[in-house]
C-alpha cells in the first residue's frame, strides 16, 4: 500500500462521544484529513450510564442490544466523516473501531475486556471492512489489553539521544516511557480526567471543569489526597491497567467518610491526585528531558500546571509541538492499528501490556448481507 485512507473511531472512558479521525497512510507515515467528535445521542448516553452503574461485569443479554445500537451509531458516525472528507466509502480501506469500554479487568479468570460496538453492524451500514475487537490477543497472551497507545507513540514521537515520556489524559492517565535508545514501556496511571468530570457533573451541573478554573480555585486536602493514594493500584508495578470499574464516584464517595471537605476543594485534591500519580509513574524509568501531553486533560490548564510544577527540569508540551493535534491521538491510534492488521503486522507489546509474545490486535469483518 502507498496511499491509503484508514478511519480511526474510539469513545474513551470519559463517554462523550465518537472521536473519529479520517487518515491518509502515504507509505508508513499518516496524515490526518478530517477529524470530529459525535457526542452521543441522548438515549445511548443515558443506557451506557445505567449500564456502568451497575458496578460490576454485565451479562451478555445485558449487553446485546446496546452492542447493536452503538455499533449504528458508530457506523452513522463514519459515513459521516467520510463525506466530510470528500471521500467515499470506495476510498477507505478499513474503519478501526475501538468501541466503547463497558468492563476492563484484566485481573480475572478469565481476564475480561468489553468494547461495544458491534462489528458486523458497522461493516454493514457502511459498506466498509471493519476492524474491532483489539484488545483481546493480547489477553489471551497474558497482557492487560492496554495501554495500546505506546505502540503508536513511538512510532510518532521517539527522538534518537532524548529521553520522552508521552502522558495521554483521557478518563485515565497513561504514560508511554520513551528511551532515547528506541526501547518503549507503558501502563496507566490512575485516573485522569473520569474523577474530576463525575465531581463537576455532580456539583457543577456540567461535564467538566473548564480548564481546571474552578479546582484552581479550592485547596487540596492532605486528608483525602493520602487517603486516594492508599489505593492499592499506585502501589502495583507495571504492567498495569484500569479503568471505571476502579476509579468512579463510589470509590471516591468511601474516601471522603468521616471528612468535611467542601466540593471545591475536593476537586483540587483529585487534580493534585492525578498530577502526583503521573509524576511518580516517571519514576518507573529514567527521567524524562521531555514529556508530550496529548488527550482532553491537555485542555485542563491547572492539571497541566500541577503535573510541570511536580517535575522541575522536564519540558512539558502539547503533542501539537511536534505534528499531532493532541485531541485526535488516540483516534489516529485505531485507524493506524487498523491498518497494521489489514498488513497482518503482529504487535510487540511484551514490555507494555506484559503479554507473554507479539501477536496480531485486531478481528476483521468484511461487509456482507444482514
Amino acid at each position: 500500500m502507498s496511499a491509503d485512507h484508514f478511519i480511526g473511531l474510539i469513545s474513551g472512558t470519559s463517554r462523550d462521544g465518537a472521536d473519529t479521525a479520517v487518515v491518509r497512510f502515504e507509505d508508513e507515515r499518516p496524515d490526518i484529513l478530517h477529524a470530529c467528535c459525535t457526542p452521543y445521542p441522548e438515549a445511548l448516553a443515558r443506557a451506557l450510564d445505567e449500564l456502568l452503574a451497575l458496578g460490576r461485569c454485565p451479562a451478555e443479554d445485558e449487553l446485546r442490544e446496546l452492542d447493536r445500537s452503538l455499533g449504528r451509531f458508530f457506523a452513522h458516525v463514519a459515513r459521516q466523516a467520510t463525506a466530510e472528507a470528500g471521500l467515499a466509502a470506495g476510498d477507505i480501506v478499513a474503519i478501526g473501531c475501538h468501541g466503547q469500554t463497558v468492563w476492563h479487568d484484566p485481573g480475572a479468570q478469565p481476564p475480561v475486556s468489553l468494547q461495544l460496538g458491534h462489528a458486523g453492524v458497522i461493516a454493514h451500514d457502511t459498506g466498509v471492512t471493519a476492524v474491532t475487537d483489539f484488545r483481546s490477543a493480547d489477553l489471551r497472551a497474558g497482557g492487560q489489553g492496554a495501554p495500546l497507545a505506546p505502540l503508536l507513540h513511538r512510532r510518532l514521537f521517539h527522538a534518537p539521544g532524548e529521553q520522552r515520556a508521552v502522558l495521554n489524559l483521557g478518563g485515565i492517565a497513561n504514560l508511554t516511557l520513551l528511551a532515547a535508545s528506541g526501547e518503549v514501556t507503558g501502563f496507566d496511571t490512575g485516573p485522569a480526567n473520569c474523577l474530576l468530570d463525575a465531581w463537576a457533573r455532580r456539583h457543577l451541573g456540567q461535564a467538566f471543569d473548564p480548564e481546571g478554573r474552578w479546582a484552581a480555585g479550592g485547596r487540596v486536602d492532605d486528608a483525602l489526597l493520602r487517603r486516594c493514594l492508599e489505593e492499592r493500584f499506585f502501589q502495583r508495578r507495571a504492567p498495569k491497567s484500569t479503568g471505571l470499574e476502579r476509579f468512579n464516584l463510589r470509590w471516591l464517595e468511601a474516601r471522603l467518610a468521616g471528612l468535611e471537605t467542601s466540593p471545591q476543594d475536593v476537586q483540587a485534591t483529585l487534580a493534585e491526585l492525578t498530577a502526583r500519580t503521573v509524576a511518580a509513574g516517571l519514576e518507573h524509568g529514567p527521567r524524562p528531558e521531555r514529556l508530550l501531553i496529548c488527550g482532553g486533560g491537555v485542555h485542563n490548564r491547572d492539571l497541566v500546571e500541577r503535573i510541570t510544577r511536580l517535575l522541575p527540569g522536564v519540558a512539558v508540551e502539547s503533542t501539537a509541538h511536534h505534528g499531532v493535534d493532541p485531541d485526535w491521538v488516540e483516534a489516529l491510534l485505531f485507524a493506524w492499528l487498523a491498518r497494521e492488521r489489514i498488513l497482518g503486522r503482529t504487535q510487540d507489546l511484551r514490555r507494555i501490556t506484559g503479554a507473554a509474545e507479539p501477536v496480531q490486535l485486531g478481528t476483521i469483518t468484511r461487509p456482507g448481507p444482514g
